[in-house]
């Protein structure tokens, strides 16, 4: 197995992506701690890793409230005896759909924001104590992009931007430790958004018709990604991006 005890946090771990790569990485031996807002749909997520065989435990933590954060963070730490993966997979709170000259500045500045803050907070919790231990994996998820055409994203894409240079400047500081950070990029995921989003359709025709191979990357190709990528496996990779587009996005 990949991750054979490597013990993992995921932030936003009832999610959709949260949950495939939460999934995939119990799958392949890891012992998953999962945080999020909700204890039921932690514990739903959590029972069905430890039905397939693996081991997950929940807990309730705000990924934007730094003392909460290093708290749990700590408790994982000190109850495994380390940490060897953090990935923050929380909701931006992003508003989409309105043209930026339209849009109140809240709206826009939200996912920046919220991006911002948690990506900071759970990086700099995991990496104090990757760097006691001199390994660990800090992932995260979106990476840059162009521009979208014909639909206006809001601040979403300027937040993912703004997540790729604290992943540059992470990955330079934290190197010289044996800690990794690496962005998984996969230019949608349609499996991943609401059935009751009103663009859904919309969105989905737009994201397939962009890719090389006719099809986007599903939630299991996340979680098989995440868990390679976050495995001793790919140990030479780091200040990267790896991409899951199906060519959606073009290196």
């Amino acid at each position: 197995m990949l991750l054979e005890d490597k013990t993992a946090v995921i932030y936003g771990g009832a999610g959709a992506i949260g949950a495939a790569v939460a999934r995939a990485f119990g799958r392949e031996g890891a012992h998953v701690y999962l945080a999020g807002r909700t204890r039921a749909t932690l514990d739903a997520v959590a029972d069905e890793i430890r039905s397939g065989g693996g081991v997950a435990q929940t807990a309730e933590v705000d990924a934007l409230d730094e003392r909460a954060v290093d708290e749990f963070t700590d408790a994982v730490a000190g109850q495994a005896g380390g940490i060897d993966i953090s990935f923050n997979l929380i909701s931006v709170n992003d508003v989409q759909g309105t043209p930026l000259v339209e849009m109140d500045l809240g709206d826009f500045m939200a996912p920046i924001d919220t991006a911002v803050r948690s990506t900071f907070l759970t990086a700099r919790a995991a990496a104090r104590h990757m760097i006691l231990q001199g390994s660990g994996v800090i992932l995260n998820f979106g990476g840059e992009g162009p521009p979208v055409r014909d639909y206006s994203i809001g601040g979403f894409q300027i937040a993912l931007h703004a997540v790729e240079a604290m992943r540059r400047q992470l990955s330079s500081e934290l190197g010289r430790h044996g800690v990794r950070v690496v962005t998984l990029r996969t230019g949608g995921v349609p499996e991943g958004i609401p059935q009751d989003f009103k663009a859904r359709d919309r969105i989905t025709e737009m994201l397939e018709d962009a890719t090389l191979l006719g099809r986007t990357a599903t939630l299991e190709d996340v979680g098989n990604v995440a868990a390679f990528v976050a495995s001793d496996k790919a140990r030479t990779m780091t200040a990267a991006t790896v991409n899951v587009s199906a060519g959606a996005l073009i290196d």
